[in-house]
């Protein structure tokens, strides 16, 4: 069994691992496990080239093509031998690269006995790879996939971790990413919706991902009304059962989010003072994902922190509510929140933590 890691664990697990030893990811298509290992490798200045191995054919897509060279021996005489022509992807100015192996357990046997040897010695048709380079692969894992069964002595050259983001670190990247709110509060409320309902796969039934939930918010952005046709479209992009609920949802939506809350404060209490504690569960979550994930300005921040004190003054009577606060105020889910807190709204953040200590 396969150790479980989310998305920040999986970041640890990167900075921690020396590019000598390699990494297998093992996790539901759709979870953006090539999104993720791009952003955090471009970010230290990394390329990430990525090799889909299931749609190769030929061992030559990946150590390149074989050609004649002819050379002069130390006699004086000519001979020739067979070089490869480097693939396109092959770094050629010697800068390391991560080279991520998609579908690895989807690839022909003649694909798999290619890659032992690069991730055994980091070589390619006697070519080595720059020192520094990483080798990650990733495959996909269940019943409802057509996968080739991998060599054990493949297996053993990975570190082997399944990869499961929590509905959290996506909700906190829709937020990042812009996605539409009917979305963002449709999965926050309907977290089972996210990978779909784990239901037995049949033939060509489409069921709900993650990468699907982006292309909802992509159809659906800036659009007031879902007419029939944009109903047709979600069921075909997440399922008929996750478009039902989702649409459902969304016809019901007035909810005030944590944005309208922090900015728009005067205009939105009112509807906030006749909030059940579900409903402030949900406020409350999208407070913190706002603070978190929020470019502000500096008279935006000002208005916030005002805004943020006004709010717990206003949960303060009421407790179960401020509770519910309180807990997401002490997860390690919302870093970049808590520091918002310390240094714009010093008073909230004390006012939390002396209710944490009185608990």
């Amino acid at each position: 069994m396969s150790v479980m890691i989310n998305i920040s664990e999986l970041k640890q697990t990167l900075e921690l691992t020396p590019s000598t030893q390699n990494i297998m990811l093992v996790g539901k298509h759709g979870i953006g496990k090539s999104e993720i290992l791009t952003s955090y490798f471009n970010s230290k200045g990394m390329k990430v080239v990525t090799l889909f191995l299931g749609q190769m054919a030929d061992p030559g897509d990946i150590i390149g093509i074989p050609s004649k060279v002819e050379q002069i021996d130390a006699n004086g005489k000519a001979t020739s031998r067979t070089d490869f022509t480097p693939p396109y992807w092959f770094p050629q100015d010697g800068k390391p690269i991560v080279l991520f192996l998609d579908e690895l357990n989807r690839a022909r046997p003649e694909i798999l006995q290619t890659v032992m040897d690069l991730t055994l010695n980091r070589k390619l048709a006697g070519k080595a790879l720059p020192k520094g380079s990483y080798v990650i692969s990733a495959v996909n894992d269940g019943d409802e996939y057509l996968l080739t069964d991998l060599d054990p002595a493949l297996v053993s050259r990975f570190n082997i971790y399944e990869f499961k983001p929590t509905v959290e670190e996506w909700l906190n990247w829709a937020v990042s990413e812009h996605l539409d709110d009917r979305v963002v509060d449709f999965i926050q409320d309907n977290p089972t919706w996210l990978d779909g309902n784990n239901r037995e796969y049949k033939g060509l039934d489409k069921t709900a991902d993650r990468r699907a939930w982006k292309h909802v918010s992509d159809v659906i952005h800036k659009v007031d009304t879902i007419t029939d046709i944009h109903k047709r479209i979600i069921a075909g992009i997440v399922g008929v059962g996750a478009a039902a609920a989702f649409i459902q949802s969304a016809l019901q939506h007035n909810a005030i989010t944590g944005k309208d809350l922090l900015l728009k404060y005067d205009k939105t209490i009112k509807t906030v003072e006749k909030y059940q504690l579900h409903e402030f569960a949900i406020l409350n979550e999208s407070v913190f994902r706002f603070l978190e994930n929020a470019e502000l300005k500096k008279n935006e921040k000002k208005t916030v922190a005002e805004n943020l004190g006004k709010y717990i003054d206003f949960l303060s009577n009421n407790s179960e509510a401020l509770a519910n606060f309180t807990t997401i105020f002490e997860k390690d889910t919302y870093i970049r929140a808590a520091s918002f807190m310390v240094i714009n709204a010093p008073k909230v953040y004390n006012t939390l933590n002396d209710y944490v200590e009185a608990l």
